[in-house]
């Protein structure tokens, strides 16, 4: 039996380290709502200042339940120069928002959800096309490297490629 439990460790181990960035984790409190953890995590810093910016704060610390596509500050630095600069001047405020909607989805939307093909409508309102390959997911061309993390008012994947709607 103690084998047993030891595999069976292991093999949680192996499953959950592959969806998680180790460089930089932080500890999470499910306590805390979708934007709380954001701020926490040094990582996600861009992705707070353009939720500011889109005055959207107060919609992701609403009730939900919100699955959140969320990219890191690399992902942010993988776009054109001056992008997110752009972005975030008040008077793009509007392409702002449809980029950060086209991130969220209604509902909470766990990885063991998830099947290869299957489409999720945004808040933006388009949809996004969710693959997997060899036990890994992607959204659009996005990889998510942390997978399920719990928020008291929905759940966050992080990402490594910010994912633009259709224009």
């Amino acid at each position: 039996m103690k084998n047993f439990l030891t595999i069976a460790m292991m093999i949680a181990f192996f499953v959950t380290s592959s969806f998680t960035l180790n460089n930089n984790a932080t500890t999470v409190n499910a306590d805390d709502d979708i934007v709380d953890l954001a701020m926490q995590t040094e990582f996600l810093s861009t992705l707070v200042a353009a939720v500011k910016a889109g005055d959207l704060v107060d919609v992701l610390k609403g009730d939900g339940p919100f699955t959140v596509f969320a990219p890191t500050n690399d992902a942010f630095a993988k776009l054109p120069a001056g992008t997110v600069d752009n972005l975030l001047k008040p008077e793009n405020k509007s392409q702002l928002v449809a980029v950060l909607t086209y991130h969220v989805v209604a509902g909470k939307v766990y990885s063991k959800d998830l099947s290869d093909g299957m489409a999720a409508k945004t808040v933006q309102g388009a949809d996004v096309k969710i693959s997997l390959k060899d036990g890994k997911a992607k959204v659009n061309n996005a990889n998510v490297t942390t997978a399920d993390i719990e928020a008291s008012n929905g759940v966050v994947h992080v990402i490594d490629s910010v994912i633009l709607p259709p224009m």
